[in-house]
């Protein structure tokens, strides 16, 4: 028999209400108290366990980076490591790594003021969308309809922005 508290539809969580009077208990998503989820939700999604897994060896790689450059080498060589990298290394990648990213920022700057036209260009106010007005004759009556779409001159915008209303 189900239990009383476990609401499984809305129809079913209006009849509790209408029991309890003026409380309504709605199920919590999250909770897995009974041991079986929803259909289909068997285990951790991919995603999780790639965050989880990602985490903690950013944690571990940065903890073994961190002993590697400040423990003195015969505190190494007392727990029987022998062999690691050059000390330059400690200050060399970091270095490497940051003038990387900066050089690549620079350059992905760069490309975009490359592929960027002129203000003179015409190519900044008309491409292969643009519509050129045409020209439109309404039909004699009293329905007015809506005109064909079309692109705003550059004229027209310039006299409705800049031209005196006084």
């Amino acid at each position: 028999m189900e239990d009383r508290h476990s609401v499984s539809s809305p129809r079913r969580i209006l009849s509790l209400s209408k029991q309890r009077r003026a409380t309504v208990s709605f199920p919590d998503p999250d909770d897995k108290s009974s041991g079986f989820g929803v259909a289909g939700e068997h285990g951790p999604k991919p995603a999780e366990v790639y965050g989880f897994v990602g985490s903690i060896s950013t944690v571990v790689a940065t903890v073994i980076f961190l002993v590697w450059a400040y423990v003195p080498e015969h505190w190494l060589h007392s727990i029987g490591i022998f062999y690691y990298p050059n000390r330059q290394w400690a200050l060399a990648v970091p270095a490497y790594a940051m003038v990387t990213v900066v050089l690549a920022l620079g350059f992905y700057i760069g490309l975009n003021f490359m592929a960027t036209p002129s203000p003179t260009s015409l190519n900044t106010m008309f491409d292969e969308y643009s519509r050129e007005p045409m020209s439109f004759e309404p039909s004699i009556g009293d329905e007015q309809p809506i005109e064909p779409m079309a692109d705003i001159g550059i004229d027209r915008i310039n006299d409705l922005m800049f031209s005196d209303v006084k």
